[in-house]
């Protein structure tokens, strides 16, 4: 059976501060491991390694809390709107690597920032349907037709999970952690903004479609 989740504010922002630092951690400890490389080492190949260590994870620790920011953050006052080709920056940074690309058609315009904070973390909940990388594509204005994703890649499926989490529901006790956080928070977004998120195959691609119920 599924439970409504049940999160007063304060678990929700603990959860939320519990995910970022989960993403930006990595790309920190790197570059403390790069600097000790430094200090202990006197081979010049070494230490050219970790300063290249130090730069990449520098860039990547930017990137993730410059996307965080944006996607989780409060993103000026109340009724403030975001800049979309913002939002493209922060996203290209945090999600193209090596394993993923992206391709954004969501044309440049001012939308209420919590229409762009959705589009973010629906990228993250993209991001979880290809566990080995692949191709997100994503569309829409987020206005009247809302924001249509497509993911391919090897062994892409839809995560069992997800559209409990994205409806405010979790299986079993009820229970929430920081891993589960951020599906959850995406449909609390997309409650607040009214649409509803849909999820269906197409081929060996996922479809996530986020627009008026």
């Amino acid at each position: 059976m599924t439970t409504a989740i049940d999160l007063d504010k304060l678990d929700l922002a603990a959860l939320l501060c519990s995910r970022v630092c989960h993403d930006v951690i990595s790309p920190v400890g790197a570059i403390v491991n790069g600097l000790e490389v430094l200090e202990d080492e006197d081979d010049p190949a070494m230490k050219q390694f970790a300063l290249e260590l130090i730069a990449k994870s520098a860039r990547q620790a930017s990137a993730r809390l410059q996307f965080c920011r944006l996607a989780f953050g409060a993103a000026g006052s109340a009724g403030a709107q975001i800049d979309t080709g913002d939002a493209e920056n922060v996203a290209r940074g945090f999600i193209q690597d090596d394993r993923t690309s992206l391709d954004w058609q969501v044309p440049r315009a001012l939308l209420p920032k919590n229409r762009v904070k959705l589009l973010l973390n629906l990228l993250l909940v993209a991001g979880a349907t290809i566990p080995r990388g692949g191709r997100i594509h994503v569309a829409g204005s987020g206005e009247g037709d809302g924001f249509r994703l497509r993911t391919e890649g090897s062994h892409a499926r839809i995560p069992a999970h997800l559209p409990t989490l994205l409806a405010g529901q979790v299986v079993e006790d009820g229970q929430i952690d920081a891993h589960a956080i951020q599906p959850h928070y995406t449909g609390l977004l997309a409650r607040e903004v009214g649409v509803a998120i849909t999820f269906s195959m197409d081929g060996e691609a996922v479809l996530i479609e986020a627009a008026a119920p």
